[in-house]
């Protein structure tokens, strides 16, 4: 089997030469020339043009997209009038799954097939493979089996077609928001016991003890060992968490839903309240406590 894939970034760079390992031969493009070096020096071909690698790939050709969801759409432009009826895209990128939806509309209407993947293994994914979230229809996902079995972690395990066009993205959006949840609560206890200074405790070796026969033990904890080994203090790393959408779209699916989901909520309200500098909220709450207590006032 032959893929084209749109977009070299890290993550795409690394799905690229994970499926040639897996015996999928591609073809990569990306803008960026370097990216396509990058690629190149790896011994993958590539593409100087989307037009170069239309033409590339034999019919009905698939092509995997990883790019920024906020340019999906843009993509779509320059690439659909290249294809062929009974050609396939896969979005394996983070994109809102109503988006996915409208967009597998768009490409059915010129006979070209839409399948959206969630994907999560970010920069490991190379090493240890894949988690694969599959919407489409089930023939265009048959197709593809032998992509998604090349990347995950092995080919009976780790993807599934979990559901219809969207259904994919939408699965990866949840995933994200307990991701947010999970995280916020590692955070919030190692800061805890960071704090109780009378302990002295030594973070990493608490965390290195949790990973073995724990209830909590986790990938997220592995890495969070990993990280407290190299970097105790966790000097040089500024409390700014920034978020690429999914808790958001999580948050807002809830709501619209009516399904209560606090601790997505709240993780993702403090990613918003880590990048808060001088917060105004803050010095309102110490100017009332001024004013109804007389409690003194730090001054900056």
């Amino acid at each position: 089997m032959e893929l084209g894939m749109i977009g070299l970034g890290r993550m795409g760079a690394n799905m690229a030469q994970r499926l040639q390992q897996g015996g999928i031969a591609v073809t990569g493009f990306d803008h960026g020339q370097p990216a396509r070096e990058r690629l190149a020096a790896t011994g993958i071909a590539t593409a100087a043009t989307l037009e170069e690698l239309v033409q590339a790939l034999p019919a009905p050709r698939a092509l995997w997209l990883m790019v920024p969801s906020e340019v999906v759409d843009t993509v779509l432009d320059q690439l659909l009038p290249l294809l062929a009826p009974g050609d396939l895209l896969v979005d394996g990128g983070n994109s809102w799954y109503r988006h996915s939806q409208q967009r597998g509309a768009r490409c059915a209407e010129q006979g070209v097939g839409f399948v959206d993947c969630g994907t999560s293994g970010g920069v490991w994914g190379l090493q240890e493979g894949y988690c694969l979230m599959v919407g489409g229809e089930l023939a265009s996902v048959q197709r593809l089996a032998p992509l998604f079995g090349a990347l995950a972690p092995a080919p009976d395990r780790g993807w599934a077609h979990v559901g219809p066009v969207g259904a994919g993205h939408f699965c990866k959006m949840v995933h994200n928001g307990i991701e947010y949840g999970m995280m916020q609560a590692y955070a919030e206890g190692f800061a805890l016991m960071e704090k109780k200074q009378e302990f002295a405790l030594d973070l990493a070796q608490v965390a290195e003890v949790w990973r073995h026969g724990s209830v909590v033990r986790s990938w997220l904890l592995d890495l969070s060992a990993a990280t407290l080994q190299r970097n105790p203090g966790l000097e040089g790393i500024a409390p700014y968490v920034a978020d690429s959408g999914e808790g958001r779209w999580t948050v807002a699916e809830a709501l619209e839903l009516e399904v209560p989901a606090p601790v997505i909520t709240q993780s993702l309200l403090e990613r918003l309240r880590s990048r808060q500098d001088n917060s105004f909220a803050d010095r309102m709450l110490a100017a009332m406590r001024n004013e109804f207590g007389g409690h003194a006032i730090r001054k900056p």
